[in-house]
């Protein structure tokens, strides 16, 4: 039985890509911060497959060298998941950027050093139009021009990192080569398996269907769904015609907050609003607010993607939007609820 490793494994993304690959029949060995999550890992993962004895948990920092060169141990391929993701503006933009880059290249060096044959990275379409206003269409060959104005610390932390990764790939030495794959989502929504509403697209739902966001930036942009995300993660590990590219993984056309408001409204989530901010306004609370100048770089822009390389490569379609909104809110909803 192959074994992965996942880094990150506690995280919204790495608990399904976690129980997708064990239900593809790979062995998972998965990596947290503190082994004090393991139950809740474990729990959220239970809900969607029996593990088996094949799920395994150990401690990996991304800020340091300890205990990745045992954490590859006997792995044949990586997700590497792991990485920092808030949209509110930290006061140091390293805070977020050193994590990402520095984090990146420990998996890559070690997964290097102990033969692993291919590892594939959880980027983002925030390292594809970043700098950019109005109406943005993107596709595999987009990257984000890190000075340009608007591009915030977690936009740059994707930048940087992936860049990195790639960098690693073609100046690497020695063989056997190790492969890589990117995967780029955009703002990934999803049930939740663990019901933890700490991530930034659980809180957006919780707040929504709570009645606590009163009006809806004016925002377009492709969206995924974490099912999406973890089968195309998965699927990539053996595909030969994945090695050295970047995958969007996200809606075929971009959708607004609002329809999602809009959406939820007309199936029985009363307490949503989906009444409009004016931008100026978002502007002025932007100057006072860290989460709300985070938001900025997407206000006001229709962001759109090229998806057709991924469905053909993957014989894949992405699952209906409305889906992913419904299924999304439900599982908020029953995590509030408990």
């Amino acid at each position: 039985m192959k074994k992965v490793l996942v880094t990150g494994i506690a995280g919204f993304v790495g608990q399904h890509c976690a129980a997708e690959l064990l239900k593809k029949g790979y062995a998972v060995k998965g990596s947290v911060r503190s082994l004090s999550k393991t139950g809740e890992v474990v729990k959220g993962i239970e809900k969607e497959i029996d593990p088996k004895g094949n799920l395994e948990l150990c401690e990996l920092d991304l800020m340091k060298d300890e205990g990745w060169d045992k954490a590859m141990e006997g792995c044949d391929f990586v997700l590497h998941v792991a990485s920092p993701f808030v949209v509110k503006v930290p006061k140091d933009e390293n805070e977020l950027i050193r994590p990402a880059v520095d984090g990146t290249l420990r998996a890559l060096k070690a997964a290097k050093k102990a033969g692993v044959k291919r590892v594939v990275i959880t980027s983002s379409t925030v390292a594809m139009h970043g700098g950019e206003h109005g109406f943005i269409k993107i596709n595999q060959d987009s990257w984000t021009n890190v000075n340009g104005k608007n591009v915030t610390a977690y936009f740059k932390s994707k930048t940087l990192a992936e860049k990195s990764a790639w960098d690693f790939i073609k100046n690497q030495t020695g063989t056997p080569k190790l492969e890589l794959v990117v995967v780029n989502p955009g703002p990934i929504y999803g049930p939740t398996l663990t019901g933890n509403l700490a991530t930034e697209a659980m809180d957006f739902f919780k707040k929504l269907i709570t009645g606590k966001l009163p009006m809806l930036p004016r925002t377009y942009s492709v969206m995924s769904d974490v099912r999406d995300v973890a089968a195309i993660h998965v699927q990539a590990l053996e595909n030969e015609k994945a090695i050295g590219q970047r995958f969007i993984v996200t809606s075929e056309k971009p959708h607004a907050i609002r329809e999602i408001a809009q959406i939820l409204k007309s199936n029985g989530y009363d307490k949503v609003s989906t009444q409009l901010a004016p931008t100026f306004l978002l502007k002025l609370m932007a100057k006072f607010n860290d989460e709300m100048k985070g938001m900025l770089p997407f206000v006001g822009n229709t962001i759109e993607a090229d998806v057709s390389y991924t469905m053909k490569t993957f014989s894949w379609k992405p699952i209906p939007f409305e889906k992913t909104v419904l299924d999304t809110a439900k599982s908020v909803k029953q995590a509030i609820e408990k």
